[in-house]
């Protein structure tokens, strides 16, 4: 089992792109691995034969470095290793347990940085237990073939899948009525859920009118990451409302200039502007760290900014880093890039794990007026905006006193007490207010 990223200890087999006897080139797609994160492709780099496969597709939790495929030199008759074992391999380890492995995962610091808030170095709340566990008692095989995390999901069109998200339609119900049974966006806008009323199984016992779910390995992360900010992390939190009326006439001419070689999106313009106000006020850019037994204060030099993007299984914040020498199309480009990846589960992991500062945008939404976001640990602060609303101005003009209707959104920034006083998160929101409403400034 390949380690796929530097915090991986265990992964589950997916699907197998070759099969034994199948000749694999530098380059080639052996297999399907799933981590906590996503599902990556495992490229093999030699050339030789499949002789074996030793773990089949569905395999759960196999320890990294545990054998999972023979490999033979070409010409090499594969016939010979019909009967080759697990033990013959050399047998397996059992994986590691999974809880320092789950919050390395979603950390936005890689683990193993010698800093102390580095997820491996977190205190273990079992560390201190020095009882012997009980012997494990293990399950009843069901004889049954284990699913991989892609057979077990229904088949469904990604549109269909996004509005099911939307609608709460439990994707589970529905009959597809696509090629194969597969789930379009027609059978989502024609469901109808079931009534109501707790149906009554044969001998009169009430049939659950619920389901249970099994967390995810990645919405486990989530819980355990967010938990520990929001109890590590003295929050306080600074709304302003921003006018951007300037910056939608800037961005209409700049797309209606650009040859279709780009369209910004009022994001992008956003993530500039938070990079600009991370310079002026780089206390904002740092990370509260224990090195070596010494607490410092981080301050960085470049700006990484994570930007919040939705997937079907969690939320992800992929990293465009370098923004605050980095232009507006560079900045739309590299968006659209790593959200589109991130939706497939194709991030790699140095392109979620850091980041310096995260911004969170909710304006799609338009019933969406403000929020507030949780600090994505060890960054110090994070920007949560809210939708786009007009606004009438009382103005005065050589008719007499009338309205003006002015664009605006409302933006809070949530702070961490411990390396960001209160006056300083202001004076981020002032900086950020101002070259969002004079958004030349960011073309400086």
């Amino acid at each position: 089992m390949p380690a796929l990223s530097p915090t991986m200890t265990s992964g589950n087999i997916g699907t197998w792109q070759k099969a034994p006897g199948d000749t694999i080139s530098p380059g080639d797609v052996l297999v399907e691995i799933e981590t906590d994160k996503a599902q990556m492709d495992f490229e093999f780099q030699e050339d030789g034969v499949l002789a074996k496969i030793l773990k089949d597709s569905g395999e759960k939790d196999v320890a990294v470095g545990n054998p999972i495929a023979v490999m033979a030199e070409e010409g090499t008759d594969v016939a010979a290793f019909e009967s080759f074992t697990l033990d013959d391999a050399g047998g397996e380890k059992a994986p590691p347990p999974k809880e320092s492995g789950e919050e390395a995962a979603e950390s936005s610091e890689p683990a193993d940085t010698g800093s102390k808030t580095s997820p491996s170095t977190l205190p273990n709340k079992d560390s201190s237990k020095t009882d012997s566990a009980p012997e494990p008692q293990e399950s009843e095989p069901s004889g049954g073939r284990l699913q991989t995390a892609l057979e077990r999901q229904p088949s469904i069109s990604p549109s269909a899948k996004a509005l099911a998200l939307e609608r709460g339609v439990p994707i589970k119900q529905v009959k597809g009525t696509g090629p194969g049974g597969r789930v379009t966006k027609q059978d989502i806008e024609k469901f109808k859920p079931e009534s109501s009323t707790a149906p009554s199984a044969p001998g009169g016992s009430v049939v659950p009118t619920y389901e249970d779910i099994p967390a995810s390995s990645m919405r486990k992360t989530i819980a355990n990451r967010l938990t520990q900010s929001m109890n590590q992390n003295p929050h306080y939190f600074v709304a302003a409302t921003v006018s951007v009326t300037k910056l939608l006439k800037l961005r209409q001419a700049l797309n209606a200039s650009a040859d279709g070689k780009y369209k910004l999106s009022v994001n992008d313009f956003l993530i500039k502007a938070s990079a600009v106000a991370c310079k002026k006020v780089p206390a904002v850019n740092s990370s509260w760290r224990e090195i070596d037994g010494q607490v410092v204060i981080r301050q960085h030099n470049t700006v990484d900014v994570s930007v919040a993007v939705a997937t079907p299984i969690g939320l992800m914040t992929p990293i465009v880093k370098g923004v605050d020498a980095l232009g507006l199309s560079s900045i739309s480009g590299q968006v659209k890039d790593l959200g589109k990846r991130a939706r497939d589960g194709k991030l790699k992991p140095e392109e979620y794990q850091g980041g310096t500062f995260t911004i969170s945008n909710m304006g799609m939404n338009a019933a969406i007026d403000r929020f507030t976001a949780v600090i994505n640990p060890p960054q110090a602060g994070i920007l949560a905006v809210g939708t786009t609303k007009k606004v009438a101005i009382p103005s005065s003009t050589e008719d007499g006193n009338g309205v003006e209707w002015d664009d605006q959104i409302v933006v809070t920034g949530s702070f961490d007490h411990k390396v960001v006083d209160g006056a300083v998160g202001g004076e981020w929101i002032r900086e950020f207010k101002k070259v969002v409403e004079n958004p030349l400034e960011m073309l400086l």
